[in-house]
Parts: structure tokens; C-alpha cells; sequence
């Protein structure tokens, strides 16, 4: 007879932490591209991430959860009703993953596995924005952030995850989101990116990064937080979980050392920019690896990763689309990389799973032949042409009715003013004044004469203007 349902401590502890830190991401997401973007449009960057944590987050428990998780319907969806936000799950038996054989399922409340799935949800439609950075009015993102979620991100996660085509037929691999995630968002990203077309003065004049330590920053902190990404999403606490932390690091090192050797080939100068952009592709590229292939297979796939994605984000000069903040080039590029490399790497001696759970098989380099491969490509393949199209179609639609893109005045001016009516520096000196910190303080000209007998400037009768210089 079955043992009555028991919460599991350790694993229900460690995907709580995991939750929290994939939620951390988002707002690391926001200051990565905040600090890549012009200092202009900095706030409408990061407004667009933390409004994907509000909106994705109410969507994800009213409606979402049930057509990623529920039970499936016909391949496509999971039963709306399934988990339907005016229902409550706070009994013994609202265990995740709990049948009549296993009362406990994996031990963990469903409420639990809710929320670390919720996050998810969150940072794939903030990767998004990047692409269509000072030029799309928050209105229209806020609408295709909606459609876009319901249309695609919860359909496809339960495509791969929730048994659905990809994962229950196919039996292609995905970890943590290679496909699901990465590719799913970079599609989209193009998708709108063409739609909005080219910011002004692309690509004439220079659009650097305008805050190279707020990129670091964020970098950083998404580097810090993809450990619950990654090894959060075994679920359990135990050695497939360890094996995923272990890749996720290596892989991001690896990458990182790729993208500055192409740098330092290319440029004779490696960055900051190359150096944070270099971590995100790796841990974008060992994603959906990261808990089916071994240690060194993983150090491989970063220097893979590392070097392909940085050559990857000049393709946007050469094809004539403005992904503003590399989208397409890291998150689609590498997203692809993670999952082909499934295709050759994968193998059953560092996680059963594989064959005993989804139905997959080793990769090619271990034995399995080109059957892998073949699903790999195959699943993203139809997630990228799903993305695409319903964004694309999304994003016109969008902008023929209420009008995605921004006015060119607001464009020039700063979409931060026009949007939001705030700017990220508020450049003028204190009080108000337009002398130097000399004058305000009354010590003496700059030649080191004395100001006492010194008429005061007129005082202009135009207010100072709020913007700053990007």
C-alpha cells in the first residue's frame, strides 16, 4: 500500500531558493541591458523587464500554468482548467508530480513548482525587449508581451516540457530551456525587430553602451542566479543536480575566455562588453545541456559558444536587421548551439533520464547515431517558425491598430522622456544652478581671482531640460 503524501524538505527548500534566484535574473536582465543601452532609453529598457514580472506573473497563475502543465489535451496544450487561478492547491495531496503509486510524487507542494516555472515564464518574454531597444512605446510591448505569452511561451512549454509534441513525441532534449526559452525568445526577437525596422540613425552613427559597469553588473548577477536556472530545474536535490551546477560554470567560463580570444584576434582589444557578453552565450548555449552531458563535453560547448555567438552578433550589419542588444545573435544563436550539441554529447552514463524518461537517446558521439541529432533540429525548427510567425504577426498587427513604434521626435528626444516622463541622470548641478562646482561654492574663478565683486549671471527664463546625453 502506498505510503500516505509526505513534503520532501530538501528538495522543497532548494527549488524555493532556485525560484528566487531565476527571479533575480530578471532585474540583472534589466541592468545587462540597461547598461548596453544609450543612456536615453535606459528606464524604458528596464521598465520592459520588470513589467514582463508583473504582467507574466498573474498570466502564469490564472491561466499559463494549466496550459503548460496540465494534463494534455492534443499535444498542444495542456487543459486550461487543469490549475485555473480560482482554484486553490494547499492539500496534503497538491504534491507535484504525485499518482496513485507515489502519493508524494517528488515531494514538493504544487504551489512550489508553480512558482519556479512562473520565473521562467518572466525572463523568456524580458529577453525579448532587448531587440527593440528605444523605439517601442510601452503600450504596444505591454500588448505583445500578452499575446505573445499566451500564444507561444505557454504553449511551447508544454510542447517541451509538459508532454506535449516536442518533448512527449519527438523526445528532443531540454534541460533548462534551450529551446523553450532561448531559441523561443531570440525568434520572437527578430520577429519584431523587423517589424519596428531600424532605430534612427542605424547603423550610421554610434550606439555604444553607455554604463559598461551596469552590464557587468548584470552579468553578473544572471551568471549568480542561472545556477537555479540550470540545477534548479533537476528538481530534486541530488547528483544530476550537482552535475548540472558544475557544467552551468564551466561552460560560462569557457565562453567567456571564446568570446575575448575572438575579440583580442579581431580587435587587439579584449572588452568588458565582449567579457559579460561572452558568459551570457555560455549560459545561454549549456541551458538545455547542462544535466545531460558530462563535465568536459560542457567546457567544449562554451568555447564553442563563446567564439560562434561573438562572431554571430555582427550577422545584424551584414543582414540589415537591428537586434539592438544581440538577441538573436547570443540567446537564438546560442540557443541553438546548446541544443545541437545535445544531438552529439548527450549521453544515458551521466543521466538515465534520457532514454528512461523522455525516450531520447545517446548523441552521436556516443554511440547513438544521428537519431538525436535529427530531433534536436527538428524541435527547433518548429519552435523557431512558431515564434516567429505569431510574433511577427503579433507585432504588425499591434502596430497598425494602436501603434508599436514610437514617434521620431520621441526617438530623438529619448524615449525615457517621451514614455515615462523620467530620465536615468539627472545631469544638472545641485540647486538647480548652471555654474561650475567652483562658482556654487563662491571659491573663485578658475583663474583663482575672487568672485565677490562679480554681477551674478541672468538667469535663463527656459526651464533646464531633463535630458541626458546618449
Amino acid at each position: 500500500m502506498p505510503e500516505a503524501p509526505t513534503i520532501d524538505g530538501a528538495n522543497t527548500t532548494w527549488l524555493l531558493v532556485s525560484t528566487a534566484l531565476v527571479l533575480l535574473m530578471t532585474p540583472g536582465l534589466a541592468l545587462f541591458y540597461g547598461g548596453l543601452n544609450r543612456a536615453k532609453g535606459v528606464l524604458n529598457m528596464m521598465m520592459m523587464s520588470f513589467s514582463a514580472i508583473g504582467l507574466i506573473s498573474i498570466l502564469w497563475w490564472f491561466y499559463g500554468f494549466s496550459v503548460a502543465f496540465g494534463t494534455d489535451v492534443n499535444g498542444f496544450w495542456g487543459d486550461p482548467g487543469a490549475y485555473l487561478g480560482t482554484k486553490t492547491f494547499l492539500a496534503e495531496t497538491d504534491l507535484w508530480g504525485a499518482t496513485a503509486e507515489n502519493p508524494s510524487g517528488i515531494g514538493v507542494p504544487l504551489y512550489v513548482f508553480m512558482a519556479f516555472q512562473m520565473v521562467f515564464a518572466v525572463i523568456t518574454v524580458a529577453l525579448i525587449s532587448g531587440a527593440i531597444a528605444d523605439r517601442a512605446k510601452f503600450a504596444g510591448w505591454l500588448l505583445f508581451a500578452f499575446g505573445w505569452a499566451t500564444l507561444v511561451y505557454f504553449p511551447v512549454a508544454h510542447w517541451v516540457w509538459g508532454g506535449g509534441i516536442i518533448g512527449g513525441d519527438i523526445h528532443a532534449l531540454d534541460f533548462a530551456g534551450g529551446t523553450a526559452v532561448h531559441i523561443n525568445a531570440g525568434a520572437a526577437a527578430l520577429a519584431v525587430a523587423l517589424v519596428l525596422g531600424k532605430r534612427l540613425g542605424w547603423p550610421r552613427e554610434g550606439m555604444k553602451p553607455h554604463n559598461i559597469p551596469l552590464v557587468a553588473l548584470g552579468a553578473g548577477l544572471l551568471w549568480f542566479g542561472w545556477f537555479g536556472f540550470n540545477a534548479g530545474s533537476e528538481l530534486t536535490v541530488d547528483s544530476v543536480a550537482g552535475l548540472a551546477f558544475i557544467n552551468t560554470q564551466l561552460a560560462t567560463a569557457a565562453a567567456v575566455l571564446g568570446w575575448i580570444a575572438v575579440e583580442w584576434v579581431k580587435d587587439r582589444k579584449p572588452t568588458m562588453v565582449g567579457a559579460s557578453s561572452g558568459a551570457v552565450a555560455g549560459l545561454v548555449a549549456i541551458t538545455p545541456a547542462c544535466g545531460f552531458i558530462a563535465p568536459w563535453a560542457s567546457v567544449l560547448l562554451g568555447i564553442v559558444a563563446g567564439v560562434v555567438c561573438a562572431l554571430a552578433v555582427s550577422l545584424k550589419y551584414k543582414l540589415g536587421y537591428d537586434d539592438s542588444l544581440d538577441v538573436v545573435g547570443v540567446h537564438f544563436v546560442g540557443g541553438w548551439i546548446g541544443s545541437l550539441w545535445l544531438g552529439l554529447f548527450a549521453t544515458n552514463s551521466v543521466n538515465a533520464a534520457i532514454t528512461d524518461v523522455v525516450g531520447a537517446s545517446d548523441g552521436l558521439f556516443y554511440g547513438g547515431g544521428a537519431a538525436q541529432l535529427g530531433r534536436q533540429a527538428l524541435a527547433g525548427l518548429i519552435v523557431t517558425a512558431w515564434s516567429f510567425g505569431i510574433a511577427w504577426v503579433l507585432a504588425f498587427v499591434i502596430e497598425k491598430t494602436i501603434g508599436f513604434r514610437v514617434k521620431a521626435e520621441a526617438e530623438v528626444e529619448g524615449i525615457d522622456i517621451g514614455e515615462h516622463a523620467e530620465s536615468s541622470y539627472d545631469l544638472s548641478p545641485a540647486g538647480g544652478g548652471t555654474g561650475s562646482a567652483f562658482a556654487m561654492a563662491g571659491i573663485g574663478t578658475p583663474g583663482g581671482g575672487a568672485t565677490s565683486g562679480a554681477k551674478p549671471e541672468a538667469e535663463s527664463a527656459e526651464p533646464v531640460s531633463e535630458k541626458v546625453a546618449g
